[in-house]
């Protein structure tokens, strides 16, 4: 589905990402995991079109989409929640929802995904002609990637699902990603939470200052304690 090959990200003379290379299978759950600096929220960034690679391939069901525009990679199929969740605060739940669906031209279709994900996220039908503002961190990011969900993406990408939230939250919110996987869909989940993340992951890489530091199972990150500590911490 998505193939990344030698990716590179600078910013002037820095260098974000040094020659990333990473495969997401279909119906794969793929953890990228790394410390804050990593250099994980610039690959989002190069995967959904928000900055431009250096150099490199980004590669989505055999089309070559290094350099299309982010519109242009939403119809294809790749929708990102972006870190900071970035819900429209002065809109209801509900109109958040539908902005989720702009690109779409099937309305009844898109009746049925609010109510199928109402049925996902319960608070959200409670709370559905409330602004969404007023909801808390938790029912916010569940709407952020309920409205993701919305374009019907092939892949969704997740930047920091966990972020800011209490623990208690954040197992909520990853049970929800489970659910996701269960259902068949493709996912890309970057995070500093690795023991969440790792529940779910079918593979794993690590990043750390731009380079990957470990790919392979998640079993054998999480049972080797030294090798845990070394690329995670903690």
């Amino acid at each position: 589905m998505l193939k990344v090959e030698k990716l590179v990200v600078r910013y002037g003379a820095v260098m974000a990402v040094r020659e990333l290379s990473l495969e997401v299978g279909q119906g794969e759950l793929v953890a990228l995991l790394g410390p804050n600096g990593a250099g994980k929220s610039s690959t989002i960034n190069a995967l959904t079109g928000l900055v431009t690679p250096a150099s490199g391939r980004i590669v989505l069901d055999g089309k070559d989409i290094s350099h299309v525009r982010t519109e242009d990679r939403i119809r294809a199929g790749l929708t990102s929640t972006p870190e900071g969740r970035h819900i429209f605060a002065n809109l209801s739940v509900g109109e958040n929802l539908r902005l989720g669906a702009a690109t779409r031209r099937d309305p009844a279709g898109v009746r049925q995904d609010i109510e199928r994900f109402l049925s996902l996220f319960p608070v959200l039908s409670e709370r559905y002609g409330q602004a969404a503002g007023t909801l808390s961190g938790g029912e916010q990011q569940m709407l952020a990637i309920a409205r993701s969900l919305m374009s019907r993406p092939k892949l969704l990408l997740l930047d920091e699902p966990s972020l800011g939230l209490a623990p208690k939250i954040v197992a909520l919110i990853f049970d929800f990603i489970g659910e996701l996987k269960a259902q068949g869909l493709t996912l890309l989940v970057v995070e500093q939470n690795a023991r969440q993340a790792l529940r779910f992951a079918d593979r794993v890489y690590v990043v750390s200052s731009g380079t990957l530091r470990y790919d392979g199972p998640p079993a054998r990150l999480a049972d080797e304690h030294g090798l845990f500590n070394l690329y995670i911490g903690g």
